[in-house]
């Protein structure tokens, strides 16, 4: 009974070292649901994202311009849907980075289309 307590203290030890207790970066998701009909007042931008490019509404854009460019194109109450659209072999990083850049403006509806 002794060694197997002992045993157990080396592996909560081992245990202990060997987990980390950082929080790593969230990026909140939602599931699609049911549509229930979209607001014909808003047209969405559209985003098309691929491992060297970003383009918005088919004009170049980078990730740092990305947000004021969004600002620029939302109604009067903030809000604006934007549909991303991956092409080539984007990375989970690359989407990542993009997901983050869009949290930053307040309003924005994101769907990510699936690729083909």
């Amino acid at each position: 009974m002794t060694s197997l307590i002992d045993v157990i203290f080396l592996l909560l030890l081992f245990f202990m070292l060997s987990s980390t207790f950082t929080r790593f970066a969230e990026l909140e998701l939602a599931a699609g649901g049911t549509g229930g009909g979209a607001d014909n007042t808003s047209r969405p931008v559209f985003l098309r994202l691929s491992p060297e490019r970003l383009s918005l509404n088919g004009a170049e854009r980078t990730l740092v311009g990305l947000p004021a460019a969004l600002k620029a194109q939302q109604r009067a109450d903030g809000a604006l849907p934007v549909i991303v659209a991956l092409t080539g072999a984007v990375t989970a990083q690359r989407l990542s980075d993009l997901l983050a850049t869009l949290r930053q403006v307040p309003g924005l509806t994101v769907t990510v289309l699936e690729t083909s």
